[in-house]
């Protein structure tokens, strides 16, 4: 499955350049060109990656992460930016960016940043235990469930499911995302099979953990 990056970017031919490059790269990237803009297309949809300029209109890249960051999203942001001085840096750094780069910059360095951030699969995460309710955790070096200290198994399906939710926690993840996530091109999704996964997970973590968002898909929420 692509990999899906927002970008938010108010220079028009900037923003066309590198939707174009990272495209054929084999990214899907959905362009905003506000700040107040992204933040309704972050709220809509599940993103990989952001790529934030800071200088844009109604709501500055700092402040739509910080805001975001608040909110509990996750997602792993690059700041694009002309901003060069240490106190910008430090007020990047400190609104929960992952990485930084300045304008002028080579299309190839910013893909480099891109691969190196999307290799983590799990961001902001100090401890490889997330805890997800009380003696309840998730490792994310074994990707395994535990309550009490005891390993829960999961199927195969039911795993990549609470993965997907854990990487984008306070997040509406779409039908159409868990879909590509849980069944491969020779599958036929099921809508009463995640329904059944759903069901499972919510056994164990607790039924309020796992939103419906009615005709849209679902919400993880700690």
């Amino acid at each position: 499955m692509k990999a899906k990056i927002l970008l938010l970017e108010d220079d028009l031919t900037l923003s066309e350049t590198v939707v174009e490059f990272l495209e054929e790269q084999g990214y899907e990237v959905i362009p905003a060109y506000d700040g107040e803009q992204a933040s309704e297309i972050i709220y809509e949809s599940v993103f990989d990656l952001f790529l934030l300029d800071v200088n844009v209109p109604l709501l500055n890249g700092f402040e739509l992460l910080k805001q975001k960051r608040e909110e509990g999203v996750k997602t792993p942001a690059i700041y694009i930016t002309s901003l060069n001085s240490i106190d910008s840096l430090e007020t990047g750094y400190n609104s929960g960016c992952d990485d930084y780069i300045r304008k002028p910059f080579v299309l190839k360095e910013l893909l480099f940043r891109i691969e190196t951030i999307l290799k983590r699969g799990f961001f902001h995460e100090t401890s490889p235990r997330i805890e997800i309710a009380e003696d309840i955790e998730y490792d994310t070096d074994s990707n395994l469930l535990f309550v009490r200290g005891e390993k829960v198994q999961l199927n195969s399906k039911e795993a990549t499911l609470l993965k997907l939710f854990l990487q984008h926690q306070n997040e509406t993840v779409i039908h159409e995302v868990i879909y590509e996530t849980l069944w491969s091109y020779e599958e036929t999704p099921s809508e009463n099979a995640l329904r059944t996964y759903i069901k499972n997970i919510r056994k164990i973590i607790g039924k309020d953990k796992i939103v419906s968002i009615k005709k849209l898909g679902y919400r993880f929420s700690k």
